[in-house]
């Protein structure tokens, strides 16, 4: 078999395995489960929306927690104030991350490196004690609550976020979508303009592209993916507080982005998924579980420098390597290597 034929095989085993984990997981644990897994796929939108940044474009932000909250404040209110449905709710929260992404790009991505990362800190921060301060509309530390909506409702039929096995198909829907829209962007040849401007922004600008667009356009989508993740939590949790919108929620989605391999579609999934049930097994047992979590994220950067996915990727490229075609014995001193032939005298013999 060949590695694209296993990453194939592997990618349906592992769709399958996510469809199956509403049906699956109350038969083998605790249906606590289901929500861990549906907070998995929550989070690693997040984590891909760095990934789009980092791996794609080469810009590390720790800012991206400031497009979660917008997201995660869209949803709340929106249902709050004005009544929207999931889908809207949805749809208002995208929005407004991209809007927010769109007026703090237009100045972060003017600059790179460390400046890049630093000024997203900024933007993060200036929104995180403006939403503390702002207590009467978001609540501030405590937060807002409400109700859940449904996701459809035709006639006698109705489908509410209060039903476990719903609301997980409904979180698994839309981040499906997004990874697929992910996947369509990064393939387009605005996702190759991506990659020129990461390898050498000097050199994309001399083929033509503009290297000030490109990165634009990838900071407003990458807003949007996190304004889906934090869209999606709020729903969840039904309930949206600014401690979400602090810089250390950033963080933790870069530990996940490169645990799981930057530069690969689903390695935030991968890095999210191991990193979040790990915590929930040895938080059970021990109280200082982020010593663990931390020393398996600095192993992972020591030992698998391109994450999980670049792991994944070597290890199938050994499985799938041809051995090298066996040489002829080299013939030994003093003999001559061509081919035998009748000697002269055996034939003068006769």
């Amino acid at each position: 078999m060949t590695a694209a034929s296993i990453s194939r095989a592997a990618f349906v085993v592992f769709a399958a395995a996510l469809l199956a984990v509403p049906t699956v997981i109350p038969m083998l644990a605790s249906p606590f489960w289901i929500d861990i897994a549906a907070e998995i796929l929550i989070w690693s939108l997040l984590a891909a929306s760095v990934n789009l940044l980092l791996g794609y474009v080469g810009l590390l932000s720790f800012g991206q927690a400031l497009y979660f909250g917008v997201g995660m404040y869209g949803a709340a209110l929106s249902v709050i104030h004005w009544g929207a449905g999931f889908w809207g709710g949805l749809a208002l929260g995208i929005l407004g991350a991209m809007l927010m992404a769109a007026i703090a790009g237009s100045v972060a991505v003017r600059l790179t490196w460390h400046y890049f990362a630093i000024i997203t800190v900024v933007f993060s921060l200036i929104l995180y004690f403006a939403a503390l301060s702002a207590k009467p509309l978001t609540g501030g530390d405590d937060g807002i609550s409400f109700g859940a909506p449904d996701v459809l409702a035709f006639g006698d039929v109705r489908l509410s976020l209060a039903n476990q096995a719903v609301q997980y198909y409904t979180i698994l829907l839309v981040v499906a979508a997004c990874y697929a829209l992910f996947g369509l962007v990064v393939r387009s040849p605005l996702g190759v303009r991506f990659m020129a401007v990461r390898e050498n922004d000097r050199r994309a600008a001399l083929v033509g592209i503009n290297v000030y667009l490109t990165r634009y356009l990838a900071f407003v989508l990458a807003g949007g993916l996190a304004g889906a993740s934090g869209a999606l939590f709020a729903f969840f949790g039904r309930y949206a507080s600014a401690t979400y919108m602090f810089y250390h929620v950033s963080g933790e989605a870069v530990v996940w982005a490169i645990v799981g391999g930057t530069g690969a579609l689903l390695g935030p999934l991968f890095g999210a998924g191991l990193l979040i049930i790990l915590r929930e097994v040895i938080s059970t047992v021990w109280e200082h579980y982020l010593f663990v979590v931390g020393a398996l994220t600095i192993l992972v950067v020591m030992f698998a420098p391109r994450g999980l996915a670049g792991a994944w990727r070597d290890l199938l490229a050994a499985m799938t390597r041809r051995p090298p075609a066996v040489a002829a014995a080299p013939s030994p001193p003093g003999t001559d290597a061509a081919p035998s032939t009748p000697s002269a005298n055996a034939t003068q013999g006769d």
